[in-house]
C-alpha cells in the first residue's frame, strides 16, 4: 500500500446497468430456489441485449421457479417499463436454458466422494477468496467504494420519487480520493454518467447532479473542496443506455461488487451463486474475518485470504495481512482467526445463515459496508481480543 500523497479511484455502476439488471435477475431465481427448498444448488447465469433476456445455469431444486415472471420483475422494478429506455419488461423476450447440476460436482459437496471426506460437505470448486476492511469509514469499508455506491443510491432513489423525472434507469460513477498515506484528506474527482431523456439539456443534467446528487451525499464527509472536480456526463449525452447499449451478463462488476480494487479478488463472481460455491460464501466470510479483526483494534488496515479445493471440506490456506497497521503479529492473529471462526465449508454456511433469500439485494450497491448482512456484525471482536490477550 502506498503510503505517501496518492490518488486512489474507484467506481460503481447503478441497478439499471446492464451487468447489475443480469446480475439482479440471476440472484432473485436464486432467492426464489432458496425461498422453498434452502438446499437447493444454483449456478444461475443471464445475459442481457436488445429486447432479450437470456437465463442459463445449472440449478438443482425441489421447487418451481417461473423465470420469465423473475426476469419480468426485476426489469419493472429497476425501471425498464419501455424500449425507449434499453429494454421494456412486458415485450422483452426471455430465454430459459437452465438445466441440472453435474453429478459429478455434487458428490463432492455432498459428501459421497472420496472415502476419506465421507459425510462432510466439501468445496464446491477450487479457489482462492478475499476479504478486506479498513478504518477510513463508519462501515469499515474503503472511502472511494462506498461514496460512488452511495451517490448512485442518490441518484436512484431520485428518478424514482420523479424529482430529477428524466433521469433514466443506467448509470456509472466514479471518486477519487486523495490520501496522505492510509487516510483520505480530500475528494479529487467525481464522475457520473447518467441516462437521460433527450429532451433534457447537459447544463440541467450537470447542474442537477452536482447540486441534488454529489454535494448532498459527499458534502457530508467533509473531503469536497474547491478545487474537487466534477465531470457529468463527459461525453455531452447519454440517452442510449440499458442492454440496448451494451450487452449485459452476470459477473462482469466483481470490482464493483467487492472493494473497488482497494483489496484484492480471487477472480470469482458471486451473483447467481448458492452457498455451497466458496466463490461466494467464503469471500462473504472472509469479508466478516477482516472486519472483525478491525472492530477489534488488532489492526486499521486487514486483508484475508481464504483457499479451498474442490471436494475437501476445510480451507487449504489462511493468510492474514495488515500491512503494517497490526497491533499484534500477524501470525497471532491468524491463529486466533483459526480457533474462533469455522472456516469450513459447512461451518460457514451454518455461522453466517447463509441457506436462506438474502441475495437480491446484495446484486446492486455492492455485497459489502452495508448493514443487515450477517457478513457485516462484528460479534466475533471480543473473542479475537480475548485469545490475543
Amino acid at each position: 500500500m502506498n503510503t505517501t500523497r496518492h490518488l486512489f479511484t474507484s467506481e460503481s455502476v447503478g441497478e439499471g446497468h446492464p451487468d447489475k439488471l443480469c446480475d439482479q435477475i440471476s440472484d432473485a431465481i436464486l432467492d426464489a430456489c432458496l425461498r422453498e427448498d434452502p438446499a437447493s444448488h444454483v449456478a444461475c447465469e443471464t445475459f442481457a441485449s436488445t429486447a432479450l433476456v437470456l437465463v442459463g445455469g445449472e440449478i438443482t431444486t425441489n421447487t418451481y421457479v417461473d423465470v420469465q415472471d423473475v426476469a419480468r420483475t426485476i426489469a419493472r422494478d429497476i425501471g425498464y417499463t419501455d424500449a425507449d429506455y434499453g429494454l421494456d419488461c412486458d415485450s422483452m423476450a426471455v430465454l430459459d436454458m437452465i438445466h441440472n447440476q453435474s453429478p459429478d460436482i455434487n458428490q463432492g459437496v455432498a459428501g459421497t466422494g472420496l472415502d476419506e471426506f465421507k459425510g462432510q460437505q466439501g468445496a464446491g470448486d477450487q479457489g482462492m477468496m478475499f476479504g478486506f476492511a479498513c478504518t477510513e469509514t463508519p462501515e469499515l469499508m474503503p472511502a472511494p467504494i462506498m461514496y460512488a455506491h452511495a451517490l448512485l443510491h442518490r441518484a436512484t432513489n431520485l428518478r424514482k420519487s420523479k424529482k430529477l423525472p428524466w433521469l433514466r434507469p443506467d448509470a456509472k460513477s466514479q471518486v477519487t480520493i486523495e490520501y496522505d498515506g492510509h487516510n483520505p484528506v480530500r475528494i479529487d474527482t467525481v464522475v457520473i454518467s447518467h441516462q437521460h431523456d433527450p429532451d433534457v439539456t447537459h447544463a440541467t443534467i450537470k447542474e442537477s447532479i452536482i447540486e441534488e446528487v454529489i454535494k448532498p451525499e459527499l458534502g457530508k464527509t467533509g473531503l469536497l473542496d474547491m478545487q474537487t472536480k466534477y465531470f457529468i456526463n463527459p461525453t455531452g449525452r447519454f440517452v442510449v443506455g440499458g442492454p440496448f447499449g451494451d450487452t449485459g451478463l452476470t459477473g462482469r462488476k466483481i470490482i464493483v461488487d467487492t472493494y473497488g480494487g482497494m483489496g484484492r479478488h480471487g477472480g470469482g463472481a458471486f451473483s447467481g451463486k448458492d452457498p455451497s460455491k466458496v466463490d461466494r460464501s467464503a469471500a462473504y466470510m472472509a469479508r466478516y474475518v477482516a472486519k472483525n479483526i478491525v472492530a477489534a483494534g488488532l489492526a486499521e488496515r486487514c486483508e484475508v485470504q481464504l483457499a479451498y479445493a474442490i471436494g475437501v471440506p476445510f480451507p487449504v490456506s489462511v493468510m492474514v495481512d495488515t500491512f503494517g497497521t497490526g497491533t499484534v503479529d500477524e501470525s497471532d492473529i491468524t491463529r486466533a482467526v483459526t480457533e474462533v471462526f469455522d472456516l469450513s465449508p459447512a461451518g460457514i454456511i451454518s455461522t453466517l445463515d447463509l441457506c436462506r433469500p438474502i441475495y437480491q439485494p446484495t446484486a446492486a450497491y455492492g455485497h459489502f459496508g452495508r448493514e443487515g448482512f450477517p457478513w457485516e456484525k462484528t460479534d466475533k471482536a471480543e473473542a479475537l481480543k480475548k485469545i490475543i490477550r
